[in-house]
């Protein structure tokens, strides 16, 4: 099944799905979906270029504020508004981006992670300096449930649907791209950048393009929180978010499409579960816990999967998928005499 016939029927049964879940379900759906759209860009950043990324949590407040401003500005039926705000988003992500991609091109390993942890670190600064509102943020438009569907849905499973429509249309061109000619050019890159030079390859430009492509997505997720939110402050980026989704990338496996999706599910369903197991703990053991249990939790999941299956969830199903007898295979049959 070619590519977009694919993310055209998992978008389908995503939204289907959004039937079966109740307020609140639906509203963690969305968060996922935004951050499987970041987290979706980060895995090929990582896994085809080997560019360790520690602040795409930026790029997605950039492409937030985007939204915030431009969906607010512009005074037009809901579908116009929302496209204004998606196409600011990717716009205002995707400068950052390249920017970032060109100190890329000249920068590697560890002073790459150091310049992109300090555009986390320095963000709330820069929303006080700027004029993004501050603390408080930016306020972005709510998009009620078109008349036509208020009798059906609630608010929430409409934003899940939009949230689910976005995240699609941002990660297919990034599994397109990823088996496709631009793909081969990164892994190039990543293998041997002196043998990739010699073949015709600038691996300056294809590290730039790369954190240009990848932050498109995640300005796109940025936008999904803001619809579901309904606003952008620099305190929902911080640091402990940026790290969350390098944990989703790594326990996902970097490079898989599929695996960061798994990750972005699992980074939204723990702390919740956690905070569901800290809260039947008594008061005084509970307070303890609070706040430090996922931390924990999350420390030794990663370390746990990085030990036992290097290559993330993603390997994981592989091998699974591998083990599992072809239900055409003949059985081999002895014959004794």
């Amino acid at each position: 099944m070619k590519t977009p016939l694919r993310a055209l029927l998992v978008t389908a049964i995503a939204i289907g799905a959004t039937f079966g879940l109740d307020p609140f379900r639906n509203y963690q759906l969305a968060t996922a979906a935004a951050c499987f759209a970041a987290v979706a860009g980060l895995t090929v950043l990582v896994g085809l270029t080997g560019q360790l990324s520690l602040g795409h949590a930026v790029l997605m407040a950039a492409g937030g504020y985007g939204f915030a401003f431009a969906a607010t500005a512009v005074e037009a039926p809901w579908p116009l508004a929302l496209l204004a705000g998606l196409a600011a988003a990717a716009a205002v992500s995707g400068l950052l981006g390249l920017l970032l991609g060109m100190a890329a091109a000249r920068l590697r390993g560890p002073y790459l992670a150091g310049l992109t942890l300090a555009l986390v670190i320095a963000l709330p600064s820069a929303a006080s300096t700027l004029p993004l509102g501050g603390d408080q943020g930016a306020r972005a438009p709510f998009f009620a449930v078109p008349e036509g569907l208020s009798a059906l849905i609630a608010v929430e499973q409409w934003h899940a649907w939009l949230a689910v429509a976005i995240a699609a249309l941002a990660v297919t061109p990034l599994v397109m791209l990823r088996s496709g000619r631009a793909g081969l050019r990164m892994r190039a890159v990543l293998d041997d950048e002196t043998a990739a030079r010699l073949s015709g390859v600038d691996p300056g430009l294809v590290k730039a393009g790369a954190f240009w492509i990848s932050a498109i997505p995640a300005g796109l997720g940025g936008a999904v929180l803001a619809v579901a939110t309904q606003q952008v402050t620099p305190g929902g980026y911080g640091l402990a978010f940026s790290l969350l989704l390098v944990v989703a990338a790594v326990v996902g496996g970097l490079g898989s499409i599929g695996g960061a999706a798994i990750g972005s599910v699992l980074v939204v369903v723990l702390p919740w579960a956690v905070d569901e197991l800290v809260a039947l703990a008594p008061s005084d053991f509970g307070q303890r816990l609070d706040g430090n249990l996922a931390v924990l939790l999350f420390g030794a999941g990663l370390v746990a999967m990085t030990l036992a299956w290097p290559g993330g969830a993603a390997r994981l199903l592989d091998r699974l998928r591998a083990a599992r007898p072809s239900r055409f295979a003949t059985p081999s049959t002895t014959t004794e005499r």
